[in-house]
Formats: C-alpha cells, sequence, structure tokens
C-alpha cells in the first residue's frame, strides 16, 4: 500500500474504484470491513451519529481526540455526521442511496425498520440494486434474536473461551477481537459476492451477518471433533488438539513455535535436531502415536534444544523447509525487516498502521485518506450529492447533519 496522501488522489486504478458504501457501522466489525473495501478503491462515506463512533473515545492511547483503537480500522473513508432520528436526517441518507451500491449498518435489528428504512419495506423497493449488508449479535429472530453482541460475548457464547488458554486453566478470552474482524472479512467476503452475482442479475440483496455465525463457523477443528467423536474440546496451551509436534518449545534464548504436521517433516525435524532416532521411535512413529505421547516428545525436542540459540535454529528449521518461528512480541513484528518489505508497517505524516494483506499485480491497495476527525467532510460530502448552500446550512442549524460530535 503507497501512501498517497489524505485527498483522493488516484495513482492507478483499483479493483473497486467506482463503488459507493455508505457506511453507518461503528465499533470494529463493520468499520474493519469498509476499510478493506476502501484500501482497495471503494469511495466509504463514514455517517456517524451525533455522538460519533464510541471506539473514538477508546483509549489511551490518543492522537489528537481519536484513539488508536478507530484510527486502526478507519482510513480511506470520509466523515459526516448524520441524525437518522430526524426526518431530515433519513431524507438525507435516501438522497445518498440512489447513488450507493452499498449500505453497511450495525445497530440494533429493528431500528432501521423503526426509522422507516426498513429493507423490504422501504429499501428494496426505491433501490433494487442496492447491497444492504446489516451485521447484529445474533441476528433479529431466533432464541437469541435481537440480543446484544460484542466481542468477548460472542466468544464466551460461541465456545472460544473454552478451547483458549492453558490446559485446566479458567475459560479465557482471546487477546484479540478475531470476532469482530472475522466478521468483518466475512461480510467483505459476501459483500463482493453480492457484488458478483448483481453482473449477472442486476439486483442487490440482504446480507444478514451475525458475530455469532462467523464466530461458530471460525470454531475449526474444535466443532469437526465434536461432532465426529462425541468428546468435548477442551483447552490445550499452545499444543494443537489435532496435530504433534504443534507447539511451543524451549531453547537455550527464546521459545519457537515449531510444526510438523505429517512424518516426513517429522523426520526431517529430527534429523536437523539431531536426534534422527525419534523418527523411528514406536512412540511417535505416526500423528496419532505423537499426539497421544504429545508430552513425551515435547520433553525429547526440549532436550535437543536447551543448549541451542533459539533464532539461529528457527532460521534453520526453516531454511529446510520446516515451519518454525521464535515468538515476538508487538514491537518486534512493527519493526521486522519481513513486516517493511511486505509492506505491512505503512507511515504517512503522523500515521503509522499495519498495511493491508491483500497484495493484487496491477491495482494495488492505496491510502487515499486519513482517518477521517468527526464530520470533517461534511460540506464536501453534501456538496457532491448536490445539496445547495441553503439545504446544507438548514440541515446543519437544525441538527440533521454535523459538523462536530455532540455530546
Amino acid at each position: 500500500m503507497r501512501p498517497s496522501g489524505s485527498t483522493a488522489n488516484k495513482m492507478q486504478s483499483q479493483a473497486l474504484q467506482g463503488k459507493l458504501v455508505i457506511d453507518l457501522s461503528r465499533v470494529l466489525g463493520g468499520p474493519y470491513c469498509s476499510q478493506v473495501l476502501g484500501d482497495h478503491g471503494a469511495e466509504i462515506i463514514k455517517l456517524e451519529p451525533p455522538a460519533g463512533d464510541e471506539t473514538r473515545d477508546w483509549g489511551p492511547p490518543f492522537h489528537q481526540e481519536d484513539s488508536a483503537y478507530f484510527i486502526g480500522v478507519n482510513r480511506n473513508k470520509r466523515s459526516m455526521g448524520l441524525d437518522l432520528k430526524t426526518k431530515s436526517g433519513r431524507e438525507v441518507l435516501l438522497r445518498m442511496l440512489k447513488d450507493a451500491d452499498i449500505l453497511l449498518e450495525n445497530y440494533k435489528p429493528g431500528t432501521m425498520e423503526s426509522w422507516g428504512l426498513g429493507y423490504e419495506e422501504v429499501l428494496q423497493k426505491h433501490f433494487p440494486s442496492l447491497i444492504y449488508c446489516r451485521i447484529s449479535g445474533f441476528g433479529s429472530d431466533g432464541p437469541l434474536g435481537g440480543y446484544p453482541g460484542y466481542d468477548a460475548i460472542i466468544q464466551a457464547m460461541a465456545g472460544w473461551f473454552s478451547i483458549n488458554g492453558e490446559a485446566g486453566s479458567p475459560p479465557t478470552r482471546l487477546g484479540l477481537a478475531a470476532v469482530d474482524m472475522g466478521t468483518g472479512l466475512y461480510c467483505a467476503v459476501a459483500i463482493l459476492m453480492a457484488l458478483a452475482e448483481r453482473e449477472k442479475s442486476g439486483l442487490g440483496q440482504f446480507l444478514d451477518m451475525t458475530l455469532f455465525d462467523c464466530a461458530v463457523s471460525l470454531m475449526h477443528p474444535h466443532v469437526a471433533n465434536y461432532n465426529l467423536s462425541g468428546e468435548v474440546p477442551a483447552s490445550t496451551g499452545n499444543a494443537h488438539p489435532n496435530i504433534s509436534p504443534y507447539d511451543t518449545f524451549r531453547t537455550a534464548t527464546v521459545e519457537l513455535f515449531i510444526g510438523a504436521g505429517n512424518n516426513r517433516a517429522f523426520a526431517r525435524l529430527c534429523q536437523e535436531l539431531g536426534s534422527p532416532e525419534l523418527a523411528n521411535d514406536q512412540r511417535f512413529l505416526n500423528n496419532s502415536d505423537r499426539v497421544n505421547n504429545r508430552d513425551a516428545l515435547k520433553t525429547e525436542i526440549e532436550a535437543s534444544l536447551k543448549t541451542v540459540d533459539g533464532e539461529e535454529i528457527a532460521h534453520r528449521l526453516a531454511q529446510a523447509g520446516l515451519a518454525a518461528g521464535p515468538i515476538y512480541n508487538t514491537k518486534q513484528v512493527v519493526e521486522h525487516p519481513h513486516t517493511h518489505h511486505r509492506n505491512m508497517a505503512i507511515e504517512h505524516d503522523w500515521y503509522k498502521m499495519a498495511g493491508t494483506p491483500i497484495k493484487f499485480s496491477r491495482t494495488p491497495g492505496e491510502l487515499r485518506y486519513l482517518p477521517p476527525t468527526y464530520g470533517h467532510h461534511t460540506h464536501e460530502i453534501l456538496d457532491e450529492f448536490g445539496f445547495s448552500r441553503e439545504e446544507v446550512a438548514d440541515l446543519l442549524e437544525e441538527g440533521a447533519v454535523l459538523e462536530r460530535r455532540r455530546s
């Protein structure tokens, strides 16, 4: 991703150039989805409620008045404040949707309907080509329908806590908001599928995306293991429930993670560690043997590593075609030469964030807009959609559109 400043400076055509996303989402899943789309050329107009996206306050740390949490998932967007509780605010949205390809929101199910903006009742009829993506915790119906859902609550209820942490430890939250971000990625995939289908039918559709569904779908291999064995999976620490060796191992310097998923890789690992006899040990002949005797295998491998420099052996194992790597902290990841080689650390003025992992040969991602302050583009956006100066002045005076957050 090549920084190109904070204006819409098109350096080359991009994959989603020409697609317009009206983004009503806040917090993480929706904003992460729209950032992925925006990185690759979609025009993202972030319409924030009067109080703003609440993650602007989720700090420290902050840049000026916005948190790092907000800044990390809101580049390549323009911001306008909009109060959809007002009739005028809803009319502004409807006027903007005439040109939109995608509407993204994560209000509580039923909220848009209560404002007279439901998909089946209103939007589908007026905008038949619109792709409407709703993100909610559990959906609008069913036993949990309408319940609020934050990442950690869904992690708990989708089984993630139960399989995370050391063996025998209390249920533990993952250190990443992987439900929210995974849902954002699923939403991006779903939107792209709907765009592809629209090329054939000319019609949009409603995408009913939930954190719960996405979290359950990511519970692999635990759901698969339970369905075939009937045994309830438990936490196994860093070890994999189905593969061995696939775990952390101590060396003389740093801990390594080593994985060997088949007999050939295991034999090569034993050779590189100077313990070729382990490959013929009856306890470790096949993966199922190694899984059943994982503790004994870990003891044997660590005995071979106890006098070895971890960084050095990790590189030697990788050069031999084996999956191995040292355990890094965030600072080490951000500063690592390979992170920079892969353009996964981007900088422009004060802005320093992770780049896009999606690499195209002809239409690469690009930093076109720095994360916007609240309502920074209100006048610019309304002008583009044909609102007169008088209309803009009236909307601002009424409070239907905003340039500054309302406390």
